[in-house]
């Protein structure tokens, strides 16, 4: 029997439950974040539960991890940044372990559904448009008009700029669903000849290793990315910030 490369994204309900006529089941992809975020909460209260002043290895671990986000965010939005700090740092570490934990056998990506990505980016983007309006008022309405902008061309640039502002919200989305769902699609498929070839027997016994070779190096590969993409959806969101914040 051979399995599509894309059943692996299939949402399952695990625990149905419904009220008032709203399904509202647990899933693999409800419980898995579940998992993350318990996962989380155990990993650090275990790593800080006893501070010292020389850390060990798990504390220093953590440590690390608050330092670097410490710097992007101050990096990219500066001291007004540090109120918004604490939510840059758990959304890092929480789309960072989705994506690390995604890649265990048999576990589920939830950054692989673009219903997930795009509702986490539809959620920063609203809430960075009010941190705008906080911030300005009515004056947040001159980031859609760069300054020194000719006045005949005004209407022309402020239906760019807004078009380009309204697309925040998929471009974040789009990226992180994309490059997770597509790599692991990518793995499904060459182990799968893999396994194909190991089936068949014969000379293909030897030649079944070079995909399954592959599949080793694209994993690594594959873990790159899964950091990678947590780091640029944080930039990101920390530059969308800024713009909200110091406008341009």
């Amino acid at each position: 029997m051979i399995l599509s490369p894309l059943e692996q994204f299939q949402i399952i309900s695990i625990i149905p439950l419904e009220i008032f006529n709203m399904n509202i089941s647990l899933t693999n992809s409800s419980i898995m974040m579940l998992i993350v975020l318990f996962f989380l909460i155990i990993s650090f209260n275990n790593a800080i539960l006893n501070n010292k002043i020389i850390p060990i290895r798990k504390q220093a671990f953590i440590e690390s991890l608050y330092e670097f986000v410490y710097t992007l965010v101050y990096e990219n939005i500066g001291n007004k940044g540090n109120k918004y700090f604490p939510f840059i740092f758990v959304l890092f570490i929480y789309i960072l372990a989705c994506n690390l934990l995604g890649m265990i056998p048999y576990s589920f990506t939830v950054t692989s559904h673009i219903i997930v990505t795009f509702f986490l980016s539809l959620s920063i983007f609203i809430g960075v448009t009010i941190i705008g309006f906080m911030h300005h008022g009515i004056h947040f309405f001159s980031f859609f008009l760069p300054a020194g902008s000719p006045t005949v061309l005004a209407p022309f640039l402020v239906v760019i700029e807004l078009i380009s502002y309204t697309s925040r919200a998929f471009s974040l989305a789009i990226r992180l669903f994309a490059n997770m769902m597509s790599g692991h699609s990518l793995l499904k498929i060459l182990a799968g000849f893999a396994w194909t070839m190991l089936s068949v027997g014969g000379i293909f016994y030897f030649i079944q290793l070079v995909p399954l070779i592959v599949v080793f190096l694209i994993t690594g590969l594959e873990l790159g990315i899964a950091m990678l993409q947590a780091y640029v959806f944080t930039v990101s969101t920390c530059i969308y910030l800024n713009d909200s914040i110091n406008l341009h």
